[in-house]
């Protein structure tokens, strides 16, 4: 059977497949509508143009493939990997009429292509949801503290006390008369309740260190009892009226 023969009874196979969808363009073009093989939920409803041009050592050498999206959006590198896919899928099956495997395939892809968006598109909102969940779990935990950030805080809320304290100060003298500043720098410099404690406890334990030095240790074992004793019986008077 010739080449010719062998096409025009491919394209009667695939008129009878494909009543609505194949347009014969001339006796070695045809083109196909290519839908998704099965309904994805969720996904965006595209539709494909499959052109399909035999040379003349078909079904020895393989067609030459294009496609051209009718409904919805692909782009370049989803479409170059289809015709790549199809490509080696025509090249397992040289020697055969290979167009309805070639359309098969390209179906099944469209409909994984879907499933790919729709997954790309969960994934996407999970990682948002995600990264929202952190920001506010991180607005309400707050800055972690540590030792040196600590530190750091405790020096600049130390200073920032001095200052407001200077100021304060500043503002309070200025406000007083030359007789009331006078007054309440003497009433500054006294001592108070907590500095006078201080004081006395530390004059206290200076008259307890001056005490120990002046001590003289006494060894009751350089005393003869017996000596007591006898100093006892020298006392001792009888009396006569017994």
């Amino acid at each position: 059977m010739s080449a010719a023969s062998v096409l025009a009874e491919e394209f009667e196979v695939l008129e009878s497949i494909y009543p609505t969808e194949l347009s014969v363009i001339s006796d070695r073009e045809i083109e196909i509508d290519v839908e998704p093989d099965y309904p994805v939920e969720g996904m965006e409803f595209f539709r494909l143009k499959l052109s399909v041009k035999y040379l003349d050592n078909y079904p020895d050498e393989l067609p030459i493939l294009a496609l051209e999206a009718l409904e919805g959006e692909i782009d370049e590198s989803e479409k170059e990997a289809l015709l790549q896919g199809m490509a080696a899928i025509g090249e397992e099956n040289i020697g055969m009429a290979m167009t309805f495997t070639l359309v098969s395939y390209l179906r099944e892809q469209l409909s994984a292509l879907a499933e790919g968006r729709i997954n790309l598109r969960i994934a996407e909102e999970r990682e948002k949801e995600r990264l929202a969940l952190e920001a506010e779990e991180a607005r309400t935990r707050g800055t972690l503290i540590t030792i040196e950030s600590f530190k750091e805080w405790k020096m600049k809320f130390d200073k920032d006390m001095a200052m407001k304290k200077a100021k304060d100060e500043e503002e309070k003298l200025r406000a007083m008369t030359p007789k009331e500043r006078e007054e309440y720098k003497k009433i500054g410099t006294r001592l108070t309740g907590r500095q006078l404690f201080e004081r006395n406890r530390n004059l206290a334990h200076e008259d307890d260190s001056l005490m120990e030095e002046g001590t003289v240790s006494v060894d009751i074992s350089q005393y003869d009892r017996t000596e007591v004793e006898e100093e006892e019986e020298d006392h001792v008077h009888f009396s006569d009226d017994e």
